[in-house]
């Protein structure tokens, strides 16, 4: 597939999502429908554009990429996944009854009438932090995929990609904000979902294997362990990490997250909230299945066609995430490349227009007070769109900071420090939730959610010391919020009378 193909398809691709942007805001540009589509959302569509949104980039190319790791994962990841399911069903039950309860644009509203301000500062913060850094990673991966396989031949500099993207972005969602993700987004998880399936469909077209041929290549293969038991107190991979680590990041970073719940506040109604979250999960947990096929009938391919794994262009280092757009780029036909082209455009896009608008909400309601009838004024849409290029100039820079280090590992270090900034927002509303006889001081909650993360990293680089070999892996954001959690407690009072919410 050409570089100029690929220049033709991405244009295509913008063209319409411009398109459906100026039918859907052209009639309603307005606050409410930027920050809750007016409450009127379909909930089956919310439920599908969802997909693309919890499925990032990364997953589309890394997860399939890491079922061939030397590090042994195969199917390991699923294990995760299971223990996402979970953790949406803990917030369909308990999270979102309590947001529709309190008719919050912000989640962190709740924070704010629960604890105090300064509380309630903290909790919008951490969000803002964590989102900007989680967004720039997300979409920095993929605009490698993009540069190296695309603008690379047009001699464009990497910077230019990066604006290029952000512009797009910013353009059609700066008007109509959530109002035209709800139907952009349905379109782009329709682009991703079709395209796992034919990428499958390709394959084993390739390999002369029909469906349930393919099913036992991949069961009698290296790549397809699913549950590890094994070595509890040393293995990353094990089953009671993973599930815990799955359950209780997905409370933290999709329940207590503006950009996921935003979405599931647009709905008329909590109950069809409730059913659009269980049939995103069902969606979720069996979109999973295929991408881990995916990979392992990538790594099968590649094998029996001595394709190898590429390597980094400056380390020289092997880059599992890179197998996937190697295969569909250079080794397929034309359609399995276009049909990759557009899955991880549209995993990438759905989920960075998504967060930029979260952001812009977050930041016009909770700093900005654009929720409160006194501010209620013609120039606050004006100042949105402020917010709204300043949160994408940020991306921007933070996105740069990223290509300029140029290791994978300091990369994906600073990608883990901003989960762990998660842990202190379970411990925040962990404790609003099962401490209702109890206050909290207020002015000393910023404190406590800049010490748990620092104290969870102590404990996690001396885990093997303090606990006889213990190696945390996702369930690290367990004892991030429970020292968060902990410390609220400790520095909290009685109240006479029980909280009601």
């Amino acid at each position: 597939m050409t570089p100029s193909t690929i220049l033709l398809l991405i244009i295509a691709y913008f063209g319409t999502l411009f398109y459906i942007s100026h039918r859907v805001s052209r009639k309603d540009s307005g606050n409410d429908a930027f920050f809750t589509a007016n409450k009127n959302s379909k909930w089956y569509l919310v439920a599908f554009g969802m997909i693309g949104t919890a499925l990032s980039g990364v997953t589309f190319i890394s997860v399939p990429g890491e079922v061939g790791a030397p590090s042994g994962e195969q199917f390991k990841y699923f294990q995760f996944v299971l223990g996402n399911a979970l953790g949406f069903i803990v917030i369909t039950k308990l999270l979102l009854p309590l947001y529709y309860r309190m008719n919050l644009t912000s989640i962190y509203g709740y924070i704010e009438q629960r604890m105090g301000h300064y509380s309630y500062k903290t909790a919008a913060s951490i969000f803002l932090i964590s989102r900007t850094i989680s967004s720039a990673f997300r979409l920095y991966l993929v605009v490698i995929v993009l540069q190296r396989f695309v603008f690379d031949y047009y001699h464009i500099p990497f910077a230019f990609t990066v604006l290029i993207s952000l512009l797009l972005i910013f353009s059609y969602t700066y008007r109509g904000g959530l109002k035209t993700i709800i139907i952009t987004d349905t379109l782009q998880t329709f682009f991703l979902v079709t395209s796992v399936f034919l990428t499958i469909y390709f394959i084993c077209d390739r390999m002369d294997l029909t469906a349930i041929g393919a099913f036992e290549e991949v069961k009698n293969s290296n790549y397809s362990k699913i549950f590890f038991f094994d070595d509890f107190f040393g293995s990353k991979f094990h089953f009671v990490k993973q599930i815990l680590g799955g359950m209780f990041v997905t409370i933290a970073m999709t329940g207590l997250d503006q950009d996921l719940m935003q979405k599931n506040l647009s709905c008329k109604n909590i109950g069809e909230a409730q059913k659009n979250m269980f049939t995103f999960t069902g969606i979720f947990v069996i979109i999973n299945i295929f991408f881990l096929s995916v990979g392992a009938l990538l790594y099968i391919y590649a094998n029996k066609n001595g394709i190898a794994i590429p390597t980094d262009l400056v380390t020289g280092k092997p880059r599992t995430d890179l197998l996937f757009p190697e295969i569909a780029l250079n080794h397929l036909a034309l359609i399995p490349a276009i049909v990759f082209l557009l899955g991880i455009i549209a995993a990438t896009f759905a989920t960075t227009d998504s967060a930029l608008t979260a952001l812009t909400t977050s930041f016009c309601v909770d700093f900005l007070g654009m929720d409160k009838s006194e501010n209620s004024r013609k120039n606050t849409v004006r100042t949105r769109h402020l917010v709204h290029i300043s949160f994408s100039v940020l991306i921007f820079f933070v996105i740069i900071v990223f290509n300029t280090i140029n290791d994978s590992s300091v990369v994906g270090m600073i990608f883990k420090v901003a989960s762990y900034t998660y842990g202190p927002l379970l411990g925040l509303y962990a404790f609003g939730l099962f401490q209702k006889s109890r206050n909290v001081n207020d002015k000393l909650v910023p404190l406590m959610c800049l010490a748990a993360p620092f104290l969870t990293y102590l404990i996690n680089e001396n885990s093997k010391l303090l606990f006889s070999g213990y190696v945390f892996d996702n369930e690290l954001i367990v004892l991030n919020g429970l020292i968060t959690y902990v410390g609220l407690f400790l520095t909290s009072s009685k109240t006479h009378e029980k909280i009601s919410f």
